[in-house]
């Protein structure tokens, strides 16, 4: 019976140092040393891939305007004149970094076709277009509602109100948004994209 007993015990003691020292190494050590060797490789992308009002990379959260890794409200001129949209988003009250995720509506849902209609007409309606001409990604949030990037068929269609709200030629917006899209990860993963926030912030800066 002792000897069950401290056999037992040598056992959990074992298993106990096991627990202990993985908790130290990928607990404690493997993150510390991921996170330093970003710092040091990558310090823009550790800290979030954050970018000024000018557009410009930095890693100061207090001259940060927003990240190029989330989507967020969009950006407009300094009267409020609204830019590029970005896609909607079902992250709490509206790109909520605290509490990202979709509709989780099923294709079939009641809620998200008449979600779908509304905001395809109000689309429309703004951009001056025939509602069958809105693409996909202007009226269906992310799986994690905070995609920073919209389709280019999306930000062609809002290049004529925003050349007028800005007073930049139609050509002048485009060239912008062509500079601003990017092809497929390793040419071959995703679709093209355009990242709205870099996007906005170059009209914007164009525009004076």
């Amino acid at each position: 019976m002792l000897n069950d007993l401290y056999a037992l015990f040598r056992q959990s003691l074992a298993g106990l140092r096991l627990l202990l020292a993985a908790t130290l190494l990928l607990g404690v050590a493997y993150p510390l040393a991921v996170t330093g060797v970003a710092a040091v490789a990558m310090p823009w992308q550790a800290r979030g891939s954050l970018v000024t009002a000018d557009g410009e990379r930095t890693t100061d959260p207090a001259q940060a305007v927003g990240s190029a890794l989330v989507g967020q409200a969009v950006v407009g001129l300094a009267d409020g004149t609204p830019l590029f949209f970005p896609r909607p988003s079902a992250a709490g009250d509206g790109w909520d970094t605290l509490s990202t995720y979709g509709s989780n509506y099923g294709p079939e849902s009641p809620e998200l076709v008449a979600a779908i209609t509304e905001r395809q007409a109000e689309v429309a309606e703004r951009e001056g277009v025939a509602p069958g001409d809105v693409p996909a990604d202007a009226v269906t949030a992310s799986a994690s509602g905070l995609d920073p990037d919209i389709s280019p068929d999306y930000a062609a269609l809002q290049v004529p109100r925003v050349a007028a709200a800005t007073g930049l030629s139609e050509q002048e917006v485009r060239d912008l948004v062509a500079e601003h899209t990017s092809g497929r990860t390793f040419g071959v993963l995703g679709e093209p994209r355009v990242n709205v926030l870099l996007l906005n912030l170059a009209v914007r800066g164009l525009a004076g």
